[in-house]
């Protein structure tokens, strides 16, 4: 399977991209994907894909092994559970025509918008504060825990130099890395969107900001 899918990615690079693709395709892939789902045991309360610019068609029409394939179907989407953050990933769908689906993988998607996260169970929509809480302590457990690695690898470079160097600068990039954070997101809770909250959205960007700090030290 990840030779397969290795293929497919490969082959995506020499297409041509049909950008905000809205035909019947779509469909096709999100009732197919629901019926994998089904299949696994996953108890969705639905399927997302975004129709946005990143969705998109690639005519293909060639074999991929002894199957042959006239398009696939990529973007974004998710998987919508019940009483839980949703599933924020990117896809991609295999078809025999815009009619007829063949494979459909959910592939990682790095840092999804964090209210969109909270916000497609409808009961969450209601409150999405505690999600996004939740959401946010999870990000800062997953930097901490990259934050270790760093730690020590900065130690023994000391140890190796004989000085404090390379802590010293660990510290003052995560310090001010933290100030930037905290101006940003009172930044944007003092402009936050209408109809959201603006502690909400500061929230949120704590979340995305964080998440994006754990990629980049990585």
């Amino acid at each position: 399977m990840m030779r397969f899918l290795a293929t497919i990615v490969g082959a995506l690079a020499a297409l041509s991209v049909n950008a905000q693709y809205n035909g019947p395709a779509v469909e096709t892939c999100r009732a197919y994907a629901k019926r994998e789902l089904a299949r696994d045991g996953t108890r969705a309360k639905d399927v997302v894909f975004e129709r946005d610019q990143y969705l998109s068609l690639d005519r293909y029409t060639r074999k991929l092994g002894n199957q042959f394939v006239s398009s696939i179907l990529r973007g974004n989407g998710a998987v919508v559970l019940d009483g839980v953050p949703s599933a924020e990933l990117s896809f991609i769908c295999l078809l025999a025509d815009e009619k007829r689906a063949l494979f459909f993988e959910w592939l990682p998607r790095a840092n999804p918008p964090a209210l969109t996260q909270c916000s497609r169970d409808a009961a969450l929509r209601e409150k999405p504060r505690p999600c996004l809480e939740t959401l946010l302590q999870v990000a800062e457990n997953d930097l901490m825990q990259a934050y270790a690695l760093l730690f020590q690898e900065a130690r023994e470079r000391d140890h190796q130099a004989g000085n404090e160097k390379a802590v010293e600068t660990f510290r003052k990039a995560n310090d001010e890395w933290r100030q930037y954070r905290d101006a940003e997101g009172a930044r944007r809770r003092d402009h936050a969107p209408k109809g959201v909250s603006p502690q909400d959205h500061h929230l949120a960007c704590m979340v995305e900001l964080t998440r994006r700090r754990g990629l980049d030290v990585r």
